[in-house]
């Protein structure tokens, strides 16, 4: 293509160094690069968007925030200087590639502290409503602690790979006065940990009636070091969220029904008739009760003193009150049916037979 004279000469004078045409080229390029990243951005945003909207799994929503959170003067910013690379610029030629990285470092931040919010975001929205403010301050916690590591792991590359800093003594120092602190709060931090554990394994929330060792109670509150449960007696119980996970916990409001079992115990001189029928005896007064699903009842062994028969039915609702109202009307309507069946309920006794003059002088009595 022929170009007139005057623009030739236009296009060749020299500006700072450089002809017009190298900054016109420079322009061009930033230009299109950054028309190519914006669109790059639109497009992953876009498609991002709809597949996360059809599936349910967080990595792709936890993406798009990710790539909503890229900023545009970052990506101008990156073609200009991409642009501007091909150019004499003196000194500020030496700049251009620690400001790049020190660019997409910060951006790179960016996108981390967006994934952390998004993950504290998503845990957060299936508390609301709860009332656990514990977990929720716990969370939140947690995500500024985690913007924290971040940065600081940001300021080290950077240090690094920027300003050619050796941090290898840095690093080195930073970890043995971790392990230091480590060591001289490790008790605080295994109850830490333990916290964590019981806000994301959720093995009780409060307000669960639970069970630890020989405790029984409900739960408070859950916090950092410690977790506080309310004792059936009355008292507050104020155990170490490490020793709390350490125990056998039983979690009473989990539970989907109770299973019951139960002896009665009758005496040797009962007829096997009479024993032959009180299993079915004891089945209909069962099944009579709601909600109820009777199991089983037989004659399971002859122990010291009497015939018993171990009996065993489920309570198909959690509720202790109504477990209990179940048991005391089983109990009496036993009690009218055996009296009506003229059945006696055992006693612990013990019969002694003696032999030899002890036994003699016994039977005769004191002589006068």
């Amino acid at each position: 293509m022929h170009v007139p004279a005057p623009l030739t000469e236009i296009l060749d004078h020299v500006f700072l160094k450089n002809s017009v045409e190298s900054w016109l080229n420079a322009v061009l390029t930033a230009g299109i690069l950054f028309v190519v990243l914006l669109v790059v951005r639109r497009f992953a945003a876009s498609y991002l968007g709809k597949l996360s909207a059809r599936t349910t799994n967080q990595v792709d929503d936890m993406v798009f925030a990710m790539i909503t959170g890229t900023r545009i003067w970052v990506l101008a910013l990156i073609a200009l200087l991409t642009g501007m690379h091909a150019l004499d610029l003196g000194r500020f030629s030496d700049y251009q590639g620690p400001i790049t990285r020190l660019v997409i470092l910060w951006q790179a931040a960016v996108w981390g502290g967006a994934a952390v919010n998004f993950w504290v975001n998503h845990h957060l929205s299936h508390r609301e409503g709860s009332g656990d403010r514990a977990s929720v301050a716990m969370i939140s916690a947690i995500g500024v602690g985690a913007k924290v590591i971040l940065w600081a792991l940001l300021l080290l590359t950077t240090l690094k790979s920027v300003f050619n800093v050796e941090i290898t003594a840095l690093i080195t120092g930073l970890g043995v006065s971790g392990i230091a602190v480590a060591l001289a709060v490790q008790n605080i931090l295994g109850d830490l940990l333990a916290a964590l554990a019981i806000v994301f394994d959720k093995p009780f929330d409060v307000g669960d009636a639970i069970g630890v060792d020989q405790i029984s109670g409900t739960v408070e509150h859950i916090g950092l070091k410690t977790t506080r449960i309310r004792s059936t007696s009355g008292e507050q119980i104020i155990i170490g969220n490490g020793d709390l996970l350490k125990s056998r916990l039983r979690n009473y409001r989990r539970m989907h029904q109770r299973r019951v079992q139960f002896n009665l115990d009758v005496p040797f001189d009962t007829t096997p008739d009479v024993l032959a029928r009180l299993p079915g005896i004891v089945e209909q007064i069962i099944a009579a009760q709601t909600p109820v699903k009777f199991d089983r009842c037989h004659v399971s062994s002859f122990v010291e003193s009497a015939i018993r028969l171990e009996t065993v039915y489920f309570v198909l609702d959690p509720d202790y009150k109504m477990y209990m109202d179940v048991q005391q009307a089983i109990y009496l309507e036993l009690l009218r049916r055996f009296a009506s069946e003229q059945v006696k309920f055992a006693l612990p006794s013990r019969t002694v037979y003696h032999e030899g003059p002890l036994a003699k002088d016994l039977a005769v009595g004191p002589q006068p």
